[in-house]
């Protein structure tokens, strides 16, 4: 049997709000008509005397019919002849069938698997061209925005993972430095000491005066006996409590006895 196979083209005017049905219209007919880039549409496929789309539902196909261009939730705006068939009514019967059964009415996404996506697939089974890239083009341009963006975020996600790994590696690598240092103490410990010998140098550094020749003599004479340096120090602080008590603190001399 011979029959011709027609896309019914709708404006999307579903809105319970006049208006927002209106500006469609009015934004279809200038994309389409005027710049033929396309708008927002609904699409459905004329096979003899019935149409069929698909749509969302909460349980079952999404698979639906009405009679050509009479769909009452759209507002019709052209038809386009795709092609003939020479099939028979149960083979494209059969063809429906199958397809109801794989287009789930809740698998429907309005960018990636809408009512324009089901015509190119019916379509396909019938053997005839497939929707004019303008009906669909909304959807495609939608779908290729969200993956861009996706991509997006994965790149981030994977800059910020290599900065945490490079950030970690430069940690262990200080910290191993200064393990393996002359000094041979733990980084915690090394942290320590180097607070608190900045601290005793400030406290040393208040006294511009005979300590400070000492102090360098007592670093630099490795070879002299340890007691006998403090108690030599301790001699030349006597006259100066203040002073006495800050290099005490920073040496192992005991205040002597009364």
């Amino acid at each position: 049997m011979t029959g011709e196979v027609v896309l019914h083209v709708y404006d999307v005017t579903n809105s319970e709000s006049g208006r927002t049905n209106s500006a469609i219209r009015r934004l279809n007919k200038i994309l389409r008509d005027g710049m033929g880039i396309g708008g927002i549409f609904h699409g459905a496929i004329q096979v003899f005397d019935k149409e069929w789309s698909f749509g969302y539902c909460e349980n079952g196909t999404g698979v639906f019919c009405c009679p050509p261009a009479m769909n009452p939730m759209y507002t019709h705006r052209e038809s386009i002849v795709l092609g003939h068939i020479f099939l028979s009514r149960r083979h494209i019967g059969q063809i429906l069938l199958e397809l109801s059964e794989e287009w789930n009415g809740s698998s429907y996404d309005p960018l990636s698997r809408n009512c324009n996506h089901f015509c190119d697939a019916l379509c396909e089974r019938l053997g005839v061209q497939k929707l004019p890239l303008w009906v669909n083009r909304f959807a495609n341009a939608g779908e290729a925005a969200v993956e861009a963006a996706g991509n997006t975020m994965e790149k981030l996600r994977q800059a910020r993972a290599e900065v945490v790994t490079a950030s970690r590696l430069a940690r262990r690598l200080l910290f191993s430095s200064c393990t393996t240092s002359t000094t041979g103490v733990p980084p915690n410990l090394w942290l320590r000491n180097m607070a608190t010998s900045s601290r005793n140098s400030r406290h040393i550094g208040f006294s511009r005066n005979s300590l400070q020749q000492p102090l360098r003599n007592r670093s630099l004479s490795s070879g002299m006996d340890r007691q006998t340096e403090d108690n030599r120090l301790v001699k030349q602080c006597r006259d100066s409590s203040s002073c006495f008590i800050s290099i005490c603190a920073g040496s192992s001399v005991q205040p002597p006895s009364p």
